[in-house]
């Protein structure tokens, strides 16, 4: 069978293909490698295949986004191909597991429901979800998110399934004298010095950051992103003006650093 794939470069391969080569490679002759995987040691590589998918798609590369669906099919792949040596599932049961979800949480396509609207759906397949997985209380859905997500996009899904209960601020003003009031408390966990406390604050100010960003309509996520983003440019632009100069940022005072700073936000 190996020999099927060998030489074979005008060949166009499908999923089928996929399969055989990942269970080929899994197979007493193949990879010493992909033999000894399991589901913990390849978990890295399925986040980080998911975040480059990301990262072509913010980039509108869609020939890096092309490779990459790939790298994150592999993983699928891969990990239901260790499953099927233990004769648990394979990749039929993945694709028929999604294919009947979408087909239930999608009665307006596939059954009687109406909902003409983008948020009739989403009303209506998180109500679905909620009885699909026996979620008796909207505690059981905060509970039912990850907690393998990034800690920002955690808060912002806890919040808005908190806010479906109606547990939610009245406005972007309140959610901002919330920011303010944990603000303060920070500022006095700073003052006592106790590693507890400053923790316990911080934590509560990011969380009430999420707040005002997702009232706001905005992904938290995005936005530190690109605040970021704005970070490095800035701290380039900073460090090009200064090395023009002569000089080193690690050479410069406070002072002149701050001077930098402002000079590099002023040209942008």
């Amino acid at each position: 069978m190996i020999k099927d794939y060998v030489s074979n470069a005008d060949r166009k391969y499908n999923i089928n293909d996929l399969l055989d080569i990942m269970s080929l490679l899994r197979s007493e002759n193949g990879c010493p490698w992909d033999k000894v995987q399991t589901h913990e040691s390849i978990r890295p590589s399925l986040i980080e295949e998911t975040y480059e998918a990301a990262d072509a798609i913010d980039k509108g590369d869609m020939q890096a986004l092309r490779e990459e669906l790939g790298d994150v099919l592999l993983q699928v792949v891969f990990h239901a191909q260790i499953e099927r040596e233990k004769g648990t599932f394979d990749f039929d049961d993945v694709c028929d597991g999604i294919c009947r979800k979408l087909i239930l949480r999608h009665p307006h396509v596939f059954g009687s429901v109406k909902a003409d609207t983008p948020d009739k759906v989403l009303d209506n397949w998180d109500k679905i979800k909620m009885k699909e997985k026996s979620q008796q209380t909207f505690t059981d859905t905060l509970t039912s998110v990850p907690d393998a997500f990034p800690a920002l996009m955690r808060a912002q899904k806890l919040q808005k399934r908190a806010a479906k209960a109606g547990y939610d601020f009245a406005g972007v003003n309140d959610a901002m004298d919330k920011l303010s009031e944990e603000l303060c408390e920070l500022s006095e966990a700073l003052s006592s010095g106790k590693p507890g406390d400053i923790l316990d604050e911080m934590g509560d100010v990011l969380f009430s950051a999420v707040n005002v960003s997702r009232i706001s309509g905005i992904d938290a996520e995005d936005a530190l992103a690109k605040s970021s983003d704005k970070f490095v440019a800035r701290f380039a632009a900073a460090e090009k003006l200064a090395l023009r100069d002569g000089k080193t940022l690690d050479s410069l005072t406070p002072e002149e650093l701050d001077a930098l700073w402002e000079r590099v936000k002023a040209d942008k």
